[in-house]
């Protein structure tokens, strides 16, 4: 693996001195002070008074959220970069549980207060200005109310949340994926570096080595049993909470909060097993046959083709790759990167063992209603790492744009469509890195298309197989062991893939739910495939609109999460709730690439 230094993220570090100096900072421990100062006025001024001060009060519940997200914002992302050091973890903790006691004290009863509101309190108050400006927030608060408790217990729910299952479990799980060490020829390998080989090496037999020992590695060091004790802690939890507040079903509170209904994620999970799973199965023998391997085995799901360019990409260049792409159908969002986010140090590149693995993007709005958005990248220099730092920025202006526009109370899109603006700097990414390849040899194109076929499969076929995992976990209605969980797992893949040997060879992967912790905030991984799909439709409308489809998409993003799905794609003349919407995203992106794979590797005598 290359060195941060080789690559040049050694420097490409948060400076997070811009928050604060350390854990030990006065100003830290003052600003949680003031903050619970806050609150506990706001709840003295407003407690059962919201049907004449609604205005007022919104205006000062938005400042309270301001105010701690500053000390929150430092100590988590403190911790995602140092999670072998137990002091930060402890200061984490010690916050969290500490604003989550002040939150329930003296602000839970806000929302639920405002979802308590008849139309007509709100109809004579719609002249404040902060009423007519969150709207949105209120509507969605009182689309929650028969599933709220009573405002006691609400109290009590909030207090707990800093250590229920969901957040102090997790938290403990990426602590204990940051300390596994998988043993590979000869050296300790972290899970990062072990996944990264997983889509980087060109030998099939390594891959398969690589892959046996990921997964044998879960089950030797027990992590599989952490695992399914945490997972088992996170669906019990849900279930009780699922029937005390009212939901028909394990998905139907994570569809209210994303603004979609059932019908239309039913939909979508539909198109996928009808439409997409029928061309991963095509593209994978096309695969097959590209690898010169008779059948494929799990571990060459991701593989590169042998005539891939592997060159490692350093980081400036994977940069400057993203900041064009994003220039070439928006100035004002290349502008943002290279002007405000760059400069700032809001990202974090290098790989090393006490960091977080994967990626991902905080946004939020500090005091005095200033937007901020970081980003945590593990940059290997791979083309895949490359479209994820242009995923990941994708959300950074997101946030930004709609931390500006909407402040604290609304700036969050649901998750379901959060996802397209970071699928969509991905697609453009992918359309410059193929448009570089026009006059180089197929075999080139090929590889650069059959990687993008990976990602979109990954994104569609396998986030919807994770999120009928999670049904069948949720559904069973009891403990799960490991080799439970194990089973569903495998039944689930043959639903997705195929029997064994029909697409791939189903070994050395039985283990391999035990490691995706957005299990942990169930039914979240749908989103993956909302999003992309989304885009897919989105991305065919860039041309046809020309210069009217910036200003359009940036009046998307800053919407936030002020409006539902068909209200965001309207302009766009595009209609999610339609039955062959789902279908036609498919067509639009995976079939239509699917078919350019075909015709390359025919060119290429392939067949």
């Amino acid at each position: 693996m290359i060195s941060p230094e080789a690559l040049g993220t050694d420097t490409v570090r948060w400076d997070l001195s811009q928050l604060y100096r350390g854990i030990d900072d006065p100003s830290l421990a003052a600003d949680v002070d003031t903050a619970e100062r806050i609150a506990k006025a706001f709840r003295q001024v407003f407690k059962g008074k919201l049907k004449t001060k609604l205005g007022d009060a919104l205006g000062a519940y938005a400042a309270y959220r301001m105010s701690v997200s500053k000390p929150m914002e430092y100590v988590g992302l403190l911790h995602t970069v140092s999670l072998d050091n137990a002091a930060v973890s402890a200061k984490k903790e010690e916050l969290g549980e500490r604003l989550s006691r002040v939150s329930g004290d003296y602000t839970a009863f806000f929302e639920i207060e405002v979802a308590r509101l008849s139309a007509k309190d709100v109809e004579r108050q719609k002249n404040h200005p902060a009423v007519a400006r969150h709207m949105p927030f209120i509507q969605d608060a009182r689309r929650l109310r028969r599933h709220f408790l009573k405002t006691d217990v609400e109290e009590a729910l909030e207090k707990r949340a800093a250590t229920g299952a969901n957040r102090y479990w997790s938290a403990r799980m990426d602590e204990e994926v940051s300390e596994l060490r998988f043993p590979f020829r000869g050296e300790q390998k972290t899970e990062g570096e072990m996944f990264h080989l997983l889509s980087t090496e060109k030998d099939a037999d390594t891959r398969a080595e690589v892959l046996r020992t990921i997964n044998d590695t879960y089950k030797q060091t027990r992590f599989d049993h952490f695992s399914a004790y945490v997972l088992n802690a996170i669906v019990s939890d849900k279930r009780t909470e699922d029937r005390e507040r009212g939901f028909e079903s394990p998905m139907a509170e994570r569809n209210l909060h994303n603004k979609v209904t059932s019908k239309m994620v039913d939909a979508l999970h539909e198109a996928v097993r009808s439409h997409a799973v029928p061309l991963a199965k095509r593209y994978y023998k096309l695969k097959a046959l590209l690898l010169g391997i008779p059948r494929l085995r799990w571990s060459d799901r991701n593989a590169p083709l042998p005539f891939a360019d592997d060159t490692a990409i350093p980081y400036a260049e994977g940069l400057a790759i993203v900041t064009s792409s994003f220039r070439s159908f928006s100035p004002t969002l290349a502008d943002i990167i290279e002007k405000r986010i760059v400069p700032k140090r809001w990202i974090d590149a290098p790989h090393h063992p006490a960091k977080l693995s994967g990626a991902f993007n905080s946004s939020t709005v500090l005091v005095g209603n200033v937007a901020v958005s970081r980003t945590l990248v593990n940059y290997l220099g791979s083309a895949r790492d490359v479209m994820t730092l242009a995923h990941e920025l994708g959300h950074a202006v997101h946030g930004i744009l709609a931390g500006e526009a909407q402040g604290p109370l609304m700036m969050h899109a649901p998750m379901a469509y959060a996802e397209t603006a970071s699928t969509f700097g991905e697609m453009t990414v992918f359309e410059a890195m193929r448009a570089r390849t026009a006059g180089s040899p197929r075999e080139k194109r090929l590889a650069l298309v059959a990687g993008k076929i990976d990602d979109i499969l990954n994104t569609v076929v396998r986030q919807i197989s994770f999120s009928v995992f999670e049904q069948k976990t949720h559904g069973a209605g009891k403990y799960l062991s490991r080799d439970a969980l194990s089973r569903f797992w495998m039944e689930t893949t043959e639903e997705f893939y195929g029997k064994d040997g029909e697409a791939f060879l189903h070994q050395d992967m039985d283990a391999l739910w035990s490691y995706i912790t957005h299990f942990h905030s169930p039914f979240y991984v749908y989103a993956y495939a909302f999003g992309d799909l989304l885009t897919a439709s989105l991305f065919a409308r860039r041309q046809e609109y020309g210069e009217r489809f910036e200003p359009l998409y940036l009046d998307m993003l800053r919407a936030g999460g002020t409006k539902n799905v068909r209200e965001l794609f309207a302009p766009f003349g595009l209609n999610p709730e339609h039955p062959d919407f789902w279908k036609q995203g498919i067509e639009a992106g995976l079939g239509a690439l699917v078919k350019e794979a075909e015709q390359l590797a025919k060119e290429l005598g392939f067949g």
